[in-house]
């Protein structure tokens, strides 16, 4: 026996199992007892003869861990405690460096030569001891040259093994192996390796929670952001809320990490966004959110900066927000001089928060919110002192800039307007006026006529007064009043001088007459010249006024007609805004068709892309409301998808979708009496679409086919945003019933896989989306996509080796068109028990290609696929089938195919037995319940063995579609 403080090693790997018992107590007792021994080396092999069992385990068993810690603590208590900076200096000078310690490098030497060993449970467990004896050793610790690189060497073999477990011990072993400042440190370039290719999630974990922050490392933990693993993502936000500081990351870095975060699809990672990262930003900020706004140019990302801000008031109370209110005056209003981009938003914001509240929020709007009324004036006056810049200032990027910042703060002020309580009928009545004059105003910027325009018609609830006000505004803007002056006419002038003069004459000699008269005694005749001669002062005195006003040149106001770009542009948006606005069941009136005849449709033809794009828009927005006007224009839109420039093309052919979505094909057929349909575009393509696709309604063949044809040519397009666009108007045709076309189909998923579109997010976002949601809507959709299956398999098959599809793997297109044909994928599965499945005619598809040539490369495919199908359990389709087979089996010669056939048949031949079985075996006075229980066993063992047949992981570069598929048809 032992003296009490020292035990003999046994012993104390058997405490050291217990969790209660004190490690470092153990410790000290083993240390006393292997301190006084003179030879170690018995000591040595007696220690690791019990490690090893502790090795041999490789489940994370709780006595197995006290055993490893216990180890661990004990190698490293040799270690020389941490010296300070004047001991090493002095260690220096002497130059008599010591080794590590003997067992300290013994048990080093031990797992270095166990590393390699085949059992994974060895290699995990030599991983997890290295990496606790470098974690247990001092901050300052130093250890041998030869036993580092002995180390590093082993570690980076180990971050390649086969096992998860292992590589993330081993990851975590050459934590402190790190060198950030070297450019080529080969543990750092691990790590970057292990991020980007590492198939497991905890792998790419680990690595993410010990990777040192430099220059390199950082893209590679900005990109984990965005790892397809909830967890991996949030350990990626952590990271960067505790490593990285704000001022290391740029502004498209700042923008682009909390966009994505915010928006994340999991409720965690938004949480960490939330919680961590954004607190820990504003902590390097001094809690300074308008610096922290100031960080992210808010001009350029406002909507990522609003998010920021909502979820920085949600976590802050209620006194605190009302404490830091965006530098308010006693009027509640931010001085004009002080406005900024970022206090703007922020006051923005706050209220927009403030509002969500509802009745909870009114009082405190009103601490941070003037009245209607006073808000209106301030924003006329800072609006109005916007300036306009003229085509040589626009040169001068300076003034250009301050322009653009006091646009975006006339922006931000004008949402502000949702915000003001307008129940009270002046202020209502003042925002409303000053909104008019603005919008008449023509040195208003035209980025604010739209946002201007919006705000105005939410204030006016009845459709009627909307279109009234916004065609007095349009009427004023296109034709303001002007004062023409007439110059002073030379010739008239004289001509009234010399009346003039006529008159007097002839005054001062009736007055003459006059006295003769009187002085005569002829007072009758007296009298009648004294009427005279006021009828000619009468006349004199006219004369003179005459001569007054034409010396003056007079001012007459006139209306003057403005079809320069910026005016057209300018009430095209208010009227494109008011057709957004007006409700769709409004019908088009009087007011309506001026504006069309006298403003939208001149624009369509004129000069300017801008003016030509903004009537297009109109014009599809005014046919949504009208089944006659969208007869007569949609020829016009369908030519100008065709032939205008991209941006114009676009909107036309968004018009177009929206027209056949809302009217369907019917109004090609009604348009047909007085419209010719456009020419359509190649017609070996027009040839080679027809069989494939299936029109609904009573459209002419010819018109509607002409414009799938269209359709079909944009998908080639080039350019992206085209093709996107016409991907996506397809998508809601067919999902809504519109038009039924397998030739489509396959052209839609053909575009899916194309590499070309593989930095399309957009259209790749929104076809996989359709896919899903299509093939589950209903049987009639699954037969569509089950039409498409061959002719997209022959495409691919046939595909040049110049072409980008030959690049596509064909077993994930097979993939996943099976799986979105599978019987129980339906949202509604039939109920008609006498219906044929879907896969069944696939199948039959299937076997029929194969027969007609049993040598073509793709027969294995098809062989392969049979067995993935849900098949019926009608016996008639089982007996055809069985008899396709059997003649496949006759003709096919490749070993594989056969393989495959012959278990297809075997599994027929199995689940008709079984159900034979079933059904022989049921007690006679259940017949009812007998059947059913033998109709619904055999399909579920069939199932099952179906599931056993498929691929457990899809090849590379593969969709994960039809993986989501099958897991959620498992659960």
């Amino acid at each position: 026996m032992t003296a009490d403080n020292e035990i003999d090693v046994k012993e104390a790997f058997q405490r050291a199992q217990k969790g209660h018992n004190n490690k470092a107590k153990l410790v000290a007792s083993l240390k006393s007892r292997y301190s006084k021994l003179e030879d170690k080396t018995l000591f040595h092999e007696e220690f690791v003869h019990y490690l090893k069992y502790a090795m041999i385990v490789y489940k994370r068993e709780p006595s197995v861990e006290n055993v490893i810690e216990f180890v661990a603590r004990f190698a490293t208590s040799f270690q020389s405690p941490p010296k300070t900076e004047e001991e090493e200096q002095a260690e220096e000078e002497e130059e008599d460096d010591e080794d590590d310690h003997p067992f300290l490098s013994f048990i080093f030497n031990f797992l270095l030569e166990s590393h390699k060993a085949s059992s994974h449970a060895v290699r995990f467990r030599v991983c997890q001891l290295i990496n606790k004896l470098l974690g247990s050793m001092a901050e300052n610790a130093q250890i041998d040259d030869d036993l580092f690189d002995r180390i590093h060497q082993a570690m980076l073999v180990r971050v390649t093994d086969k096992f998860p477990n292992v590589r993330i011990q081993a990851a975590l072993a050459m934590t402190r192996l790190q060198q950030p400042k070297d450019p080529d440190c080969p543990t750092i370039n691990a790590y970057m390796l292990i991020l980007e290719n590492d198939t497991n999630p905890e792998v790419r974990r680990a690595v993410l929670s010990c990777i040192a922050m430099s220059p390199c490392t950082l893209p590679k933990v900005l990109k984990r952001t965005r790892d397809i693993k909830e967890n991996v993502r949030k350990l990626a936000y952590q990271v960067l809320a505790d490593k990285v500081h704000i001022k290391a990351l740029t502004i498209a870095q700042r923008v682009g990490i909390l966009q994505q975060g915010l928006h994340d699809s999991s409720e965690a990672v938004r949480e960490v966004v939330c919680s961590r990262l954004l607190p820990a930003w504003l902590l390097r900020l001094d809690g300074n959110v308008i610096e922290l706004l100031h960080r992210l140019d808010v001009e350029n990302c406002a909507q990522t900066a609003l998010d920021i801000l909502k979820a920085i008031f949600k976590g802050t109370p209620t006194e605190e927000l009302l404490q830091n209110r965006a530098q308010l005056d006693n009027r509640k209003l931010i001085p004009v001089d002080s406005l900024t981009c970022e206090n703007v938003l922020y006051w923005r914001a706050l209220c927009e928060f403030i509002k969500a509240k509802g009745d909870d929020g009114d009082e405190i709007l009103e601490q941070v919110l003037p009245d209607a009324a006073t808000y209106a004036d301030y924003l006329y006056g800072y609006l109005k002192a916007v300036p306009v810049l003229s085509e040589e200032q626009r040169a001068d990027f300076n003034q250009l800039e301050l322009v653009m910042t006091k646009e975006f703060i006339s922006q931000q002020l004008i949402h502000l307007i949702g915000c003001l309580d307008t129940n009270e009928e002046g202020g209502r009545k003042r925002v409303l006026t000053v909104l008019q004059e603005m919008l008449a105003l023509p040195q208003t910027p035209s980025s604010l006529v739209s946002l201007l325009t919006e705000k105005l018609l939410t204030l006016i609830p009845d459709d009627h007064r909307r279109i009234q006000t916004v065609a007095e505004i349009i009427s004023d803007v296109r034709e303001p009043i002007m004062e023409a002056s007439q110059p002073v006419d030379e010739n008239e002038s004289r001509r009234q001088q010399v009346q003039l003069a006529e008159v007097k004459v002839r005054i001062l000699e009736a007055k003459q007459t006059l006295e003769d008269f009187i002085t005569a005694q002829e007072f009758s005749r007296a009298a009648e010249l004294k009427d005279s001669i006021t009828e000619l002062e009468n006349r004199r005195n006219h004369i003179i006024q005459e001569i007054a006003e034409s010396s003056q040149p007079s001012d007459k106001e006139i209306r003057t007609e403005k079809n320069d770009p910026e005016t057209l542009l300018r009430c095209l948006t208010m009227c494109a805004e008011l057709l957004k606005q007006m409700s769709i069941k409004m019908r088009i009136g009087p007011t309506i068709s001026a504006l069309m005849s006298s403003l939208i449709l001149p624009s369509i033809a004129n000069a300017h892309p801008a003016v030509r794009n903004m009537a297009v828009v109109c014009l599809g927005t005014c046919t949504l409301h009208s089944k006659e006007l969208a007869k007569t224009h949609m020829v016009l839109l369908l030519q100008i998808a065709q032939l205008d420039e991209v941006k114009i093309r676009i909107s036309a052919l968004r018009a177009v979708i929206d027209l056949l979505l809302l009217f369907g094909f019917q109004l090609l057929s009604e348009a047909a009496a007085t419209q010719s349909a456009p020419p359509s575009q190649s017609p070996d393509r027009q040839e080679e679409d027809a069989p494939a696709t299936e029109e609904k309604g009573d459209a002419p063949e010819d018109t509607t086919q002409s414009i799938l044809v269209m359709l079909s040519e944009f998908l080639d397009s080039e350019v992206s945003d085209l093709r996107t666009e016409t991907a996506e108007g397809l998508a809601k045709l067919m999902y809504t019933g519109r038009i039924s076309s397998a030739k489509m189909l396959s052209r839609l998923v053909l575009l899916w896989y194309n590499p070309v579109t593989e930095d399309d997010t957009r259209l790749r976002h929104c076809l996989g989306v359709f896919f899903q949601l299509y093939a589950r809507e209903s049987r009639v959709h699954q037969e569509v996509v089950e039409e498409s299956f061959l002719p997209t398999v022959r495409t691919l098959m046939n595909a040049p080796a110049t072409s980008p599809l030959a690049e596509v793997d064909i077993n994930n297109v097979v993939e996943l068109l099976v799986e979105l044909t599978r019987p129980s994928a339906l949202i509604k599965p039939s109920t008609n028990t006498e219906e044929v499945c879907v896969h069944d005619y696939l199948a039959v598809r299937m076997c029929g290609e194969m027969l007609k040539d049993p040598t073509a490369p793709e027969v294995r495919l098809y062989a392969k696929t049979l067995s993935n199908l849900e098949l019926s359990r009608d016996e008639t389709v089982r007996k055809d089938l069985q008899t396709l087979l059997q003649q496949l089996v006759q003709v096919v010669k490749d070993r594989v195919c056969l393989r495959a056939l012959d278990k297809m048949i075997s599994q027929l031949v199995d689940s008709k037995e079984q159900a034979e079985l079933l059904s022989a075996s049921a007690l006679q006075p259940l017949d009812v319940n007998a059947d059913e229980a033998a109709a619904d066993d055999p399909s579920k063992s069939a199932k099952r063995a179906k599931r056993g047949q498929r691929k457990v992981c899809t090849a590379k570069g593969g969709r994960k579609l039809s993986r989501r598929a099958e897991s959620s048809e498992e659960r």
